[in-house]
């Protein structure tokens, strides 16, 4: 239609806008239901900064329990439930409160962010809705103020024996009520958990309730890491396991015995301890044994004489039990505490001294006979 030299002029590009607006239209509809590039976020870093949290609330709840050492030990009993949960409100506040994501999420180059708002084609978008105030408080009256309630309920129940009340009272049944609870979150919570390996979002079960979704705060920020400490640490743990796996194949006192005889000149050996001066009616082994472990009750007399006597390679006695457990543990490195000669066997002495006697006797009766 031409235009009247009365009507106001009209920029060309209006018209070109008002002839696109069906074919924009059609782009708008066809971007509802087309499928974008779903974001990814490493499902280890959001476990990571799980981990970084408790270890961090470990560390302030054992600074907490050493500030109240000096407190009544009952003090800490009664109140440690009201403690913990003090202690997690602070840290919901300068945490996920004032910065949307925890302490460790943010070590992790992690945040929280509204999913409501990103379904769709608005899952990748570039800007992230951040939490909104119903689920900020949402989230700590169920962090902190359900842990709190959970734990000081538990504790009220127990103390008063509510599950060996009559199945009929009603104390009872709320018991079991909160048993059976207990056991449904956690079943919840362990399918939750397979669902994010799968799929990678909503770590926990009351992020999934609440929409709250951790995604990268920095998405050119590339995650770092340095396995220096990770090899560091494998080298360690497997020379560890092989020292625990060599170790007992090794006899160090035998060990300790070569390389002090090897070090150490045979006299001296033998005359650091005396045991070369005793009666050869005491063994020295006993005496051995004796200095080096505790002195005994008071007044008690001990007794270093041979029992079941038995001769070394060098001819000292001993008890049979002490230089057997000596050849056992040393073998033939075990050196005489005499006189320092290796001992590899020992014999039993025969106590001539009492067939003697006995040939004696029966001399002094055969006499007696022939009277």
């Amino acid at each position: 239609m031409p235009r009247s030299p009365t009507d106001p002029p009209v920029a060309e590009w209006s018209t070109l806008w008002k002839d696109m607006q069906p074919t924009l239209a059609k782009i708008r509809r066809s971007m509802i239901t087309a499928r974008t590039t779903p974001i990814k976020v490493m499902r280890v870093s959001q476990l990571d900064s799980d981990i970084l949290d408790s270890e961090l609330f470990s560390i302030l709840k054992e600074q907490l329990w050493s500030a109240l050492s000096l407190f009544k030990p009952t003090f800490k009993e009664r109140f440690e439930p009201e403690l913990l949960a003090v202690l997690n409100l602070v840290l919901f506040k300068f945490s996920v409160y004032d910065s949307n994501a925890t302490y460790g999420a943010q070590l992790q180059n992690l945040k929280y962010r509204n999913e409501w708002k990103h379904r769709g084609p608005l899952e990748s978008i570039a800007k992230d809705s951040p939490l909104t105030q119903t689920q900020k408080i949402l989230y700590g009256v169920l962090t902190v103020g359900g842990q709190y309630a959970w734990t000081r309920s538990n504790r009220y129940i127990t103390e008063q024996g509510w599950g060996e009340l009559d199945e009929s009272d009603i104390r009872n049944k709320v018991y079991r009520v909160l048993q059976a609870g207990e056991k449904y979150w956690k079943a919840f919570s362990l399918l939750n958990f397979l669902v994010f390996l799968w799929s990678g979002r909503f770590r926990t079960l009351i992020d999934r309730i609440l929409g709250m979704r951790m995604v990268y705060a920095q998405k050119s920020l590339n995650r770092q890491v340095s396995f220096e400490f990770l090899n560091r640490q494998m080298v360690w743990h497997a020379f560890t396991e092989f020292l625990l796996f060599l170790v007992p194949l090794i006899n160090v006192e035998k060990l300790k015995l070569r390389l002090m005889r090897t070090l150490l000149p045979k006299a001296y050996l033998v005359s650091a301890k005396g045991y070369d001066q005793l009666p050869e009616n005491q063994c020295a082994v006993c005496h051995d044994n004796a200095s080096s472990s505790d002195s005994g009750p008071i007044g008690q007399v001990r007794d270093y004489t041979v029992h079941n006597p038995y001769k070394a390679d060098c001819g000292h006695v001993y008890c049979y039990y002490c230089i057997q457990s000596k050849l056992a543990i040393f073998g033939d490195e075990w050196s005489c505490l005499r006189c320092g000669e290796r001992v590899s066997t020992a014999t039993k002495v025969i106590n001539k001294v009492e067939l003697e006697e006995d040939n004696t006797i029966e001399e002094s009766n055969h006499d007696v006979k022939k009277e």
